[in-house]
């Protein structure tokens, strides 16, 4: 008897190859080859004669005569996750959506559908995971009284396309992308084929029928979203869900939106009725001290179009003959070369002595424009002498000790004056042309004159 032929096929480029390697050949990833069974040929003409039947044809136009007119959203009912998205949901688009498990992916999606079912549009549930019984008994305990959201509990493809063409309702959502399969297919579901097969059909239908597909995706160990990354390129939006799951805020952050601004995130808590979007986002990353402690200081961060204000703390503490550089929510190699610049350009010396840096309330803060409040910090820690109350700084550093403009810093500046800040030390270039209500600016054009500055504040 003939053996079956093999085929190992990357977990994380879709490459494959006819025998194992610890290392894929195409995207140089180290193990992520998986066994599995190549389809036949007649199948394969199947499958792609089926997709290309569900786009429809198109002519030829020039760019300037195709009518461009702006998209019309629907809103969910969750006004973070519209924030989110770019307004609302759009017809025809497909949203992934990844995150750790149990951190409510699936309760915000189901809030989310009830809300569009309450404002007269079709929806389906389509569960991969769990029974009905199960969706019935989560939407009991986050009061969905009499939800008439329509439920499947399916994982293979054809069905479900069946049952949305039964229905042709307008959100669907597909919980979870891993748990499809298709029988064009003889590989496992979860797999690399089967993953990019489904998604490539529930695109395709979306874009063809105008129904607005929402994926829900794994998440592997290292926190990035199981399957192939083709995976994210077919997508209109990818959403991530942040946080601890020990903590009760969750942060849904936009990575791709062709629809929206990209970095925009919402802010949500946890509760027994499910997710509630968070009014005022800044007030969980700041700290509430009775009086100014040494080693914390104030910047206006910007995610999306959102400025936010996050407190920023350090710790100088005395280091042995390796001292240690450790950041949470900040880049730990940025964190190195800032201590170096604070060194060169300002006199403060810290090479004998462990530095720790943490974001409060768990953000990450990714921008350049925090780099002179983490100094600040430092500054204040390892001195011992607090920060004046009131006070926020932001600007980029650079290598030879100037502090550049961080960009909108106007939205900055008023954001943080309508939450009583009254002192703010900034790059000169962001002065406005107008004074600030209750605001005291103090413009500085590199670091050294910042920690003068700062010092004559005491």
């Amino acid at each position: 008897m003939a053996k079956d032929k093999t085929l190992y096929t990357c977990s994380a480029c879709g490459g494959s190859t006819p025998r194992w390697l610890g290392r894929c050949p195409q995207c140089g990833e180290w193990n992520t080859l998986i066994e599995s069974v190549p389809s036949a040929a007649g199948a394969g003409k199947h499958r792609f004669s089926a997709m290309a039947g569900l786009a429809p044809s198109s002519t030829v136009a020039v760019l300037a005569d195709i009518e461009a007119a702006d998209v019309a959203r629907t809103p969910t009912g969750q006004e973070e996750l519209d924030r989110v998205l770019g307004g609302g949901i759009v017809a025809g688009a497909v949203v992934l959506i990844g995150g750790d498990p149990g951190i409510g992916k699936s309760t915000l999606l189901l809030q989310a559908l009830d809300g569009l079912q309450r404002g007269g549009y079709s929806t389906l549930y389509v569960t991969g995971e769990e029974s009905g019984a199960q969706v019935a008994l989560r939407s009991q305990r986050l009061g969905l009284a009499q939800s008439q959201v329509q439920v499947l509990a399916e994982t293979q493809l054809e069905t479900i396309l069946a049952t949305v063409e039964k229905l042709q309702p307008a959100v669907l959502v597909m919980d979870s992308i891993q748990t499809v399969y298709t029988e064009q297919l003889t590989s496992a579901p979860g797999s690399v084929a089967q993953v990019r097969e489904c998604a490539a059909h529930l695109t395709r239908m979306a874009k063809a029928r105008g129904v607005t597909v929402v994926l829900v995706g794994h998440v592997t160990k290292e926190g990035a979203l199981a399957g192939p990354r083709v995976l994210e390129h077919m997508v209109d939006t990818v959403l991530y869900f942040e946080g601890d799951t020990h903590s009760s805020y969750r942060l849904v952050r936009a990575i791709k939106n062709r629809f929206g601004a990209v970095n925009e995130i919402g802010v949500f808590a946890m509760t027994e009725k499910g997710l509630r979007g968070v009014s005022n986002p800044s007030a969980i990353f700041l700290s509430q001290h009775a009086e100014p402690v040494p080693g914390s200081c104030v910047l206006v961060t910007l995610e999306g179009t959102r400025p936010l204000l996050v407190e920023v703390q350090a710790l100088v503490d005395t280091g042995g003959p390796s001292p240690r550089r450790l950041s949470v929510g900040l880049e730990r190699d940025r964190l190195a070369m800032l201590l170096a610049v604070l060194h060169r350009h300002a006199g403060v010396a810290c090479m004998d002595q462990d530095v720790f840096v943490n974001a409060v309330g768990g953000v990450r803060i990714s921008e350049p424009a925090a780099d002179l409040a983490v100094l600040l910090a430092i500054q204040s820690s390892l001195r011992g002498r607090a920060l004046p109350r009131g006070f926020i700084a932001f600007g980029e550093v650079g290598l030879a000790g100037e502090v550049r403009p961080a960009p909108r810093g106007q939205e900055r500046l008023r954001e943080a004056a309508k939450l009583g800040f009254s002192v703010a030390l900034v790059p000169k270039a962001n002065m406005p042309k107008k004074p600030i209500e209750g605001l005291t600016l103090w413009p500085i054009e590199r670091i050294d004159e910042a920690i003068a500055r700062v010092r004559e504040l005491d």
